[in-house]
C-alpha cells in the first residue's frame, strides 16, 4: 500500500477555485434555470446554481462564432478592413439579417457590427465561409474550439444560435466562452456600441442588450431570448484596473429579471472578492518517485495559473497538500497525483489539483534493450 504525505503550512493566498464556496448576496434570488458568475482572468467560478446544466441557449450561442472570427483577425487570416463578397448561400437567410445578396461586399469590420449588434445571419455566412470555406466546416471548428477550451457539456449544430433541440450548453461553458472574448481589446468597441449603422447609413443595427448603453461597467456580451429558451445574457463587466467579472443568466422569466440578476452578479464580484498573484512553495512541489517507468521520477505542478480570485474577506490562509509517496508508471501529462486543500480558519475555502507535468513511459524490454545497447556503444 502506498504512503500518502499530508504537509500543513502558512499561504497568505489560495489557487484555482474548483467551486463555489461562497455566496452571493440575497438580491440575486431568481427564477433563472442557471446562472455563472466568473472572473475573466482567471476562469475562477465564484457563485453558480446548475452551473453544468445543459440548455439550449438560442442566439447567445453565436458568442462562440465571433470567438471564431476574433481567432483569425488576431493571426493574421484577414483584417477587420478586409472587404469580403457575399455569396449566393445569403439567399433565404432566416432570422434576423441586414439583407445581404449574392455578390455584396461588406468589409470584415461591418460583417462583425452586424453580427455583434445587430444578430445578423447573413452577415455570419459570410465570415464563416471566409474562415472555413463553408458554414459546415465552420461548425465543425466551432466543436473543435470547444473541445480544445475543456467544454465537455457544449455542442454547437450551427453558427447562428437557431433553435435546435439537439444543440445546448451551460451556464459555465458561455462563460468560459465569454472570458476568451474578453482578451480581444478590438472587438470591445463594438461590443460596447448599442446603436450604429452599416452599408453606408442604410441599414440601421440596434442590439438587444440594453446593457450596452446603461451599465458604466458594460465590456460586453450578448442578451437573446425565445419562446423555447427564455431570456438568457452573458454580461461583462470591467473596473478601471481591468478585472472583468463575467454573468451568465440561463432561461429567466423576463427581461427585467435577466437584467436584474446578471448586474446583481457582477456587482457581487466587484463588492465581495479580489484578484492577487499566486505564490507556491518549490520545496512542495518536488518530483514525484515512479515505480516501472522510464523515468524513476516525474515533475509535478499546481493545476492553475498565476492569479486567483479570493474573498476580501480571506487574509492567511492554511494548506494541506495530499501526495502519494510514489506513483506507478505510466503517467500521463496532466494527470492528477494530489491535491492541495486551502482553509480559512476551519472553513474549507478551495481544493485544488497537484498534477504531472510531464509524461512517463512504463518500462518495457524493448526500452531496457536499447538503454543498455546504447552503454554498449559509448
Amino acid at each position: 500500500m502506498r504512503k500518502i504525505i499530508a504537509v500543513i503550512i502558512s499561504c497568505v493566498v489560495l489557487f484555482t477555485i474548483v467551486s463555489p464556496l461562497y455566496t452571493i448576496a440575497d438580491d440575486t434570488a431568481n427564477s433563472a434555470k442557471a446562472y455563472v458568475l466568473m472572473e475573466a482572468s482567471t476562469q475562477n467560478v465564484l457563485d453558480s446554481e446548475n452551473a453544468d446544466m445543459k440548455l439550449n441557449v438560442g442566439y447567445l450561442s453565436k458568442l462562440m462564432t465571433i470567438l471564431l472570427i476574433a481567432e483569425d483577425i488576431e493571426t493574421g487570416k484577414y483584417l477587420m478592413s478586409t472587404e469580403l463578397t457575399a455569396s449566393s448561400t445569403v439567399t433565404g437567410t432566416k432570422g434576423a439579417v441586414v439583407w445581404l445578396e449574392a455578390g455584396d461586399k461588406m468589409t470584415v469590420e461591418e460583417l462583425l457590427k452586424a453580427v455583434i449588434i445587430g444578430n445578423a445571419n447573413d452577415a455570419v455566412t459570410v465570415l464563416a465561409e471566409k474562415s472555413e470555406q463553408s458554414v459546415k466546416n465552420f461548425v465543425r471548428r466551432m466543436n473543435t474550439e470547444a473541445f480544445d477550451l475543456g467544454l465537455r457539456n457544449t455542442a454547437f449544430y450551427s453558427p447562428y444560435g437557431y433553435y435546435d433541440e439537439r444543440e445546448y450548453t451551460t451556464a459555465h461553458d458561455m462563460a468560459v466562452i465569454c472570458s476568451q472574448l474578453a482578451k480581444y481589446d478590438f472587438l470591445r468597441p463594438i461590443f460596447k456600441t448599442w446603436r450604429d449603422f452599416i452599408k453606408s447609413g442604410q441599414t440601421e443595427l440596434v442590439s438587444e442588450n440594453k446593457l450596452a448603453n446603461s451599465y458604466e461597467r458594460h465590456v460586453g456580451f450578448k442578451a437573446a431570448h425565445s419562446d423555447e429558451t427564455g431570456y438568457n445574457i452573458a454580461e461583462g463587466g470591467m473596473d478601471e484596473a481591468g478585472t472583468c467579472y463575467i454573468s451568465v443568466v440561463l432561461g429567466a422569466d423576463s427581461e427585467d429579471e435577466m437584467y436584474r440578476q446578471a448586474k446583481s452578479l457582477i456587482r457581487s464580484g466587484f463588492t465581495d472578492y479580489k484578484v492577487t498573484a499566486t505564490m507556491f512553495p518549490d520545496e512542495m512541489l518536488m518530483p514525484i518517485k515512479v515505480r516501472g517507468g522510464c523515468d524513476s521520477a516525474v515533475e509535478i505542478r499546481i493545476r492553475g495559473q498565476s492569479r486567483l480570485v479570493v474573498p476580501k474577506s480571506v487574509k492567511e490562509l492554511s494548506t494541506a497538500v495530499v501526495l502519494p509517496e510514489y506513483i506507478k508508471a505510466p503517467v500521463d501529462k496532466g494527470q492528477k497525483i494530489g491535491s492541495a486543500a486551502f482553509y480559512s480558519d476551519k472553513k474549507l475555502v478551495c481544493e485544488i489539483d497537484i498534477i504531472a507535468a510531464e509524461n512517463v513511459e512504463k518500462l518495457s524490454f524493448g526500452y531496457v534493450f536499447r538503454k543498455t545497447l546504447c552503454n554498449i556503444i559509448k
